[in-house]
């Protein structure tokens, strides 16, 4: 798979309802060229303390997982619609894993995907985040920016949020920019280079089968 691309933040915009950036990318990587659109004004520093990290599992679990994944990541989808859903009930539900899930950006349309799942805050969070990858397949391919935004803005409400609310948070030009700095910051420190990618008590691992993740996490268990 080819490298995610640092650049990415010159592809998002969402400021005075500027949807300006390029289209759906299925893949589960970055192209090498940037991607077209309007971009951020880089000049001052972002502070990314004011992103909240969602959190599922017990606080004080022996083992942390890290997820990096992307909405328009198809594999991605395929993974929380399947191997995820064992993972959570054989090692988050019962204590033995805190996991940790980090929003990476293909393109503008995973950025809004993040910001619907993050507008009802961290309670809300997870659950709107299995509606997305459930409903990837439609609303990723849904037509254009406003066809796309109609579906994510479906899927909101469908998790009981207003629509003043689901407008301010995708106008919501600040935390766009902010999400992506963020994004570079933890992808950059971990060394992604594709989605989904998992860092596991501190160790990268790649996507895998439930039965080789079980393995790796009884061995990190055991030790």
């Amino acid at each position: 798979m080819t490298r995610l691309m640092s650049g990415v933040f010159a592809a998002v915009a969402l400021a005075a309802g500027a949807y300006a950036v390029t289209g759906y990318n299925s893949q589960s990587r970055l192209p090498e060229n940037p991607l077209i659109g309007a971009a951020f004004a880089q000049e001052a520093e972002v502070d990314t303390s004011t992103i909240t990290e969602m959190v599922m599992g017990a606080e004080d679990a022996p083992v942390t997982m890290i997820e990096y994944a992307s909405y328009t990541c198809p594999h991605c989808a395929t993974f929380h619609n399947g191997v995820f859903k064992q993972l959570k009930e054989d090692y988050i539900d019962t204590g033995k894993v805190k996991f940790i899930y980090r929003e990476v950006y293909f393109d503008r349309y995973g950025l809004w995907a993040s910001m619907i799942a993050r507008c009802a805050g961290p309670e809300k969070f997870f659950g709107i985040n299995d509606l997305i990858f459930k409903g990837q397949s439609e609303w990723a391919r849904a037509g254009g920016a406003s066809e796309i935004t109609d579906e994510l803005r479906k899927i909101g409400r469908l998790a009981g949020l207003e629509n003043d609310t689901l407008e301010a948070c995708l106008q919501d030009g600040t935390k766009a920019q902010t999400l992506v700095s963020w994004y570079q910051e933890n992808a950059e420190e971990h060394g992604i280079e594709s989605t989904p990618s998992f860092i596991l008590n501190g160790t990268k691992i790649e996507n895998q089968s439930y039965a080789e993740f079980k393995a790796l996490i009884d061995a990190e268990l055991d030790s």
